[in-house]
């Protein structure tokens, strides 16, 4: 209570004495309106996720350092907070799939994420929760990792709060952050002061965080499951870096120099295809030791299946991107081992209970919802694999300048310009070109690319239209970057492959965790058995 308290106070403090909300000027009698690109449905649902997760992750650090405030730290405030950091967990992730959907549909320039400061905010620490949820059931199973898992949940904590730092402060340019406001410095004074403190608490708690048992071999789930977190850390702390580097080289030679998209793209394929490989392996391996010939025997089917998938792309052609084709082969893996698992446990389950085979399904997940949840979010995130790699790998990008009756052909598809239409729009002139899309020759959409003029805010925005194209797997996706006043239009065409995978792995994800979030009768009966003698002493 004191840590949630004192988190309350600062906040309560910015409000009342820093920049309260309610000082504001009074509104003009005919205001300007909400800007352009806000104006969408996802807007409802974006910030608002976010916010919950950043909030929710301050729970699971309360505890964290209330059990090492009053000496406990033992597995108890893991297992009190599990499914407040799931909850947090899982607003993090559907807010930034929603974000990703709102920059594609809404911002017209044909992607989802940009690697934006603000945007790689709110990703830092959903990556810290993620290692966190991870290695806490190595606490939870084995009594190691202790120290490791304070300083998660610290680092979790710390970049919500900096988060937040990014989007209010104003010190770097991004679609999200607000106006230069006197916030800045308040947060990352207590940026700093929740570092120290915690840092602090986790040195001077040493020897109560000693570990019951050791690592007993490199090839166990302990072992994977550390290697999982040590890439999601690195993965996240290159990210900051990335964040920080144009702060850092202002203050120091007063001109900023930023990093690009190259700088994140090659830690994301460094880190990110490993961490997928081993969301297949990670299951699959004992606890304690793994001997070489269980593996053999537990690898062969996803092996083979996964080493088929690779040969049949390469023949197919989709070697022309290596990390492409890699995030392919290491995807069917994850997915060939999440299968191998869930067959495994059905059979054992239909063999030992004499249950049918759907009656022993639904009792293997609701007997193991945590672990069998699990699986379905692992699943989402090699949807997401499949979605990101596809369609920024094999995406196809054609331009050209078209004027009413001419075509161009993009990747087996035509694309006729018919004309220009004009309607007025609730509070904007809407210009729309006309654009009839034909493969062999047969009709198959018409698509209206265009822009919004808005008189009174003064701007423009660009109005993509797209065609979910299922049948040939992906979205056709088309810009009206420039209209002439002769009608002549330059469009932008992408040809996004397998990008609707994105949006399905949010209704898995979302699916996933409901799963592992939802109250398991055997569970709660065995951690109270559990924690009974030691809460009696306590």
């Amino acid at each position: 209570m004191p840590v949630l308290g004192g988190v309350a106070a600062f906040f309560a403090f910015m409000l009342v004495f820093v920049s309260s909300p309610f000082a504001t000027q009074p509104a003009p009698a005919d205001g300007a309106g909400m800007t352009p690109s806000l104006q969408n449905p996802y807007m409802l649902a974006h910030p608002p996720l976010l916010y919950l997760g950043y909030v929710g992750l301050t729970i699971p650090f309360a505890f964290g350092m209330g059990a090492l405030l009053s000496r406990r730290t033992d597995e108890r405030w893991i297992v009190a907070t599990r499914r407040w950091t799931l909850s947090a967990w899982t607003f993090l992730g559907i807010g930034q799939l929603l974000g990703a959907h709102w920059a594609y549909v809404e911002i017209g320039w044909g992607g989802y994420y940009a690697w934006d400061p603000v945007e790689n905010a709110a990703l830092m620490p959903w990556l810290a929760a993620t290692a966190f949820l991870h290695s806490v059931m190595i606490q939870e199973k084995r009594g190691m990792l202790k120290v490791w898992n304070m300083i998660l949940v610290a680092l979790a904590f710390c970049l919500s709060i900096f988060g937040t730092f990014l989007t209010r402060s104003g010190v770097v340019n991004s679609i999200h952050s607000f106006s230069q406001s006197p916030l800045g410095g308040w947060f990352l004074g207590f940026i700093v002061l929740t570092v120290v403190f915690s840092a602090g608490l986790i040195w001077l708690r040493l020897p109560l965080l000693r570990a019951r048992t050791q690592l007993e071999s490199l090839v166990s789930r302990e072992a994977t499951f550390l290697y999982n977190n040590l890439l999601l850390v690195a993965f996240s702390l290159t990210i900051l870096f990335g964040v920080m580097w144009p702060i850092v080289t202002e203050a120091l030679r007063g001109t900023p120099s930023t990093v690009s998209k190259p700088y994140y793209n090659f830690f994301l394929h460094s880190f990110g295809l490993p961490l997928l490989l081993l969301m297949g392996i990670g299951p699959l391996v004992a606890w304690r030791r793994a001997s070489l010939r269980a593996l053999g025997k537990t690898f062969l089917v996803p092996f083979g299946v996964a080493l088929l998938t690779g040969i049949a792309l390469v023949a197919a052609g989709a070697d022309s991107s290596l990390p492409g084709l890699l995030a392919y082969t290491f995807s069917v893996f994850v997915l060939a081992s999440i299968v191998y698992e869930f067959v495994r446990g059905t059979r054992a389950r239909h063999a030992l209970a004499d249950e049918s085979w759907p009656a022993a399904f639904a009792s293997l997940v609701a007997r193991n919802r945590r672990r069998y949840g699990g699986y379905v979010v692992h699943g989402a995130v090699l949807l997401l694999a499949i979605g990101v790699a596809g369609s920024s790998a094999y995406q196809t990008v054609r331009e050209q300048k078209l004027t009413p009756g001419q075509s161009m052909r993009v990747d087996g598809r035509t694309l006729t310009y018919r004309g220009l239409e004009h309607r007025q729009g609730a509070n904007a002139q809407e210009f729309r070109a006309v654009v009839d899309v034909s493969i062999g020759g047969g009709h198959v959409t018409t698509l209206h690319p265009g822009k919004n003029v808005y008189p009174v805010e003064q701007l423009t925005s660009n109005e993509v239209s797209i065609y979910h194209d299922w049948r040939n797997g992906g979205d056709l996706f088309t810009i009206a970057d420039q209209i002439d006043r002769s009608g002549a239009v330059y469009f932008k065409v992408l040809v996004k492959p397998l990008v609707n995978l994105i949006w399905l792995a949010g209704f898995v994800f979302l699916g996933g965790s409901l799963i592992a979030l939802w109250p398991d009768p055997a569970e709660q009966r065995r951690l109270a058995e559990r924690y009974a003698p030691e809460a009696a002493i306590a």
